[in-house]
């Protein structure tokens, strides 16, 4: 027992020394809109822009957070081949073999942060109901919990398409609380170094949960392109692991 909690303590006290670094290294970010931000719980929901939105978020999104996190990047054997698949696999043919062995270099630092920093482990098996679990449970106990939700399919110059089964965690939470859960939808502009919140959306548990999975998601990403588009002309950070000169802007027009 004294040996597992001298580990946990030396994993803490390393966690705390990567954090510091990355504060310092990872510019300063800026929040708009936190009028949007409930004072109690709720689901913050925005576009990945690959590390970025999990960084900044973790760094500076004020008061108690839980961040949803890949299962895999949680469990040391599991990290080279998800990390590898997720976000180098788009890489030229030339340099993948970099990125598969900087996948197995980074697997330790990635367990460590994941089990140190507030995450929820996500899992798309049967295990997901525990990630469902965990997540009302952060929630009954105040906190925000921020889910980057993109899949690989393309919405628009903006985001990618959410997936959608995070919506029912509303349900789940009606069902213990009897109160209705406000999804903030979040843009994170890396180039602008800034978070910017919109106005929530409040899930109806009166509706029937297909509906309503289909338009809070709908609603999320029409709020997250509006801020986007909304903003001066600035570079888009893609959840796609694309080349930098593919970067698209958020409002081509205006840029060309």
């Amino acid at each position: 027992m004294k040996q597992k909690k001298r580990r946990k303590g030396i994993s803490s006290g390393v966690f705390r020394c990567i954090r510091w670094f990355v504060k310092r290294l990872y510019p300063k970010i800026r929040l708009e809109g936190t009028e949007n931000l409930p004072d109690g719980p709720c689901i913050v929901a925005g576009n990945h822009a690959q590390m970025n939105g999990p960084i900044a978020c973790e760094l500076y999104l004020p008061g108690d957070r839980a961040i949803w996190c890949a299962g895999e990047m949680m469990k040391l054997r599991d990290v080279p081949a998800y990390a590898y698949a997720d976000f180098w696999s788009g890489k030229p043919g030339g340099v993948r073999w970099f990125y598969k062995g900087l996948s197995y270099v980074i697997a330790p630092l990635a367990v460590c942060v994941f089990h140190n920093a507030r995450t929820i482990a996500v899992y798309r098996d049967a295990r997901g109901a525990g990630t469902f679990r965990n997540t009302v449970r952060c929630l009954e106990e105040g906190a925000k919990v921020v889910i980057f939700p993109e899949g690989k399919g393309k919405r628009n110059r903006i985001v990618n398409q959410f997936q959608d089964k995070f919506v029912d965690v509303a349900r789940l939470y009606h069902r213990r609380t009897g109160e209705a859960l406000p999804f903030v939808p979040m843009y994170v502009a890396p180039r602008l170094k800034t978070l910017y919140f919109g106005k929530p959306v409040l899930y109806q548990p009166k509706e029937p949960a297909a509906l309503e999975r289909q338009r809070v998601v709908e609603a999320l990403m029409q709020a997250v392109t509006d801020l986007a588009e909304g903003l001066p002309v600035h570079t888009v950070v893609p959840y796609d692991n694309i080349p930098t000169k593919h970067y698209p802007t958020n409002k081509p027009q205006e840029a060309e």
